[in-house]
């Protein structure tokens, strides 16, 4: 893995900034030197971390849809990106039932928009598009995935990551090869959790939540298994992805899962005991079947690639994932300073890797 000086001075940009992993990326490279714009809409929550941690007045933040190409050319020709991360999106299965157009123009032509801006620009050296561990055909048989089997999510969310991951693919084969080309990479990465998310239909948000008001937790699905990671560990992944290609795109750029190790998938059932256990003060859950859509029941990655590639290891293991998901969510309810937990978190995570 990389001590990630190599960011110091480098000009990046990140879609979908002012989102939960986006903004901890956007923190994590600013602490690393770089010079950070981002793209995205305004602040998905209220409360956000984008905003708690006033991101907006340390970084080039622009406010923009990436469904608006001539906005987006227009920040690239301007700020010049050496590095890409994409992570702009529609995340949220359910809310792709309600809005199944909304999800594939902002999850595919989305991707196409940010491809199309590199392809006409010649300052992108590296490009990392971040999609996610449902792009796969998941037959709920429990089979880890690896990154050769195939792409065909279900659900609108899902297959709309599928069709972002093939788009990708195609304009690697038609547009990125040669000498001065992009070095390209995709990171299907598992189901992340962490301080500072405040989405709706997400496990630990909802856990969050309900200790904060003092309710019993109810989960809708306790039996369907997930690759829960703390949301730094898939993020330093991508910095050294990016980071290995700029130099030697023949030798890094690919095709990734990034998730836990297999021992640490849990299902959502075990995720809130975990949480209950260490938030303490007799928080409780139940289970509550809300009649909802369809959802995958068993999803399990195989990170061995990652591995092999780059010595991955995780740092932060379920069990402290979850600790320090409780530690940061006590701070932000007891009105602490969310910014010096949030970069405490960065720096203890950096000094263990």
């Amino acid at each position: 893995m990389s001590t990630f000086d190599f960011y110091s001075g480098k000009r990046v940009l990140v879609t979908g900034h002012t989102g939960f992993k986006g903004s901890y990326l956007s923190e994590i490279l600013l602490k690393l030197g770089a010079s950070v714009t981002g793209y995205s809409l305004e602040p998905p929550t209220e409360p956000s971390l984008f905003e708690l941690i006033c991101l907006k007045d340390r970084m080039n933040s622009v406010i923009g849809d990436i469904r608006d190409f001539a906005h987006l050319e227009a920040v690239f020709e301007e700020t010049k990106p050496e590095i890409v991360f994409h992570l702009a999106a529609q995340p949220i299965v359910r809310t792709s039932y309600k809005e199944p157009r909304y999800t594939y123009e902002t999850n595919v032509m989305g991707t196409v928009n940010i491809l199309e801006c590199i392809r006409e620009n010649g300052c992108v050296r590296s490009f990392l598009n971040v999609t996610t561990d449902k792009v796969y055909l998941n037959k709920d048989d429990d089979t880890p995935f690896t990154e050769d089997m195939m792409l065909d999510g279900f659900d609108p969310y899902s297959n709309s990551k599928s069709c972002s991951e093939l788009v990708t693919h195609s304009y690697v084969k038609s547009f990125f090869s040669g000498d001065g080309a992009p070095s390209v990479s995709t990171a299907r990465a598992g189901n992340v959790i962490g301080g500072g998310d405040f989405a709706v239909d997400r496990l630990i948000p909802d856990c969050v939540r309900a200790a904060f008001e003092g309710k019993e937790i109810l989960i809708r699905n306790p039996n369907s298994t997930r690759p829960f990671q703390h949301v730094l560990e898939p993020l330093l992944v991508y910095l050294t992805i990016a980071e290995k290609q700029y130099g030697d795109g023949e030798g890094y750029a690919g095709y990734y899962n990034v998730g836990p190790v297999l021992d640490d998938i849990k299902s959502a059932g075990e995720l809130a005991e975990l949480f209950c256990r260490h938030w303490g003060k007799g928080l409780s859950w139940r289970a509550e079947s809300d009649g909802g859509p369809k959802e995958a029941t068993a999803l399990r990655l195989d990170c061995t690639k990652i591995e092999r590639t780059f010595g991955w290891k995780p740092v932060w293991r379920i069990e402290k994932a979850v600790e320090k998901t409780v530690e940061w969510s006590r701070v932000c309810m007891d009105g602490g300073d969310v910014l010096a937990i949030t970069d405490r978190q960065i720096d203890e995570y950096l000094e263990a890797m």
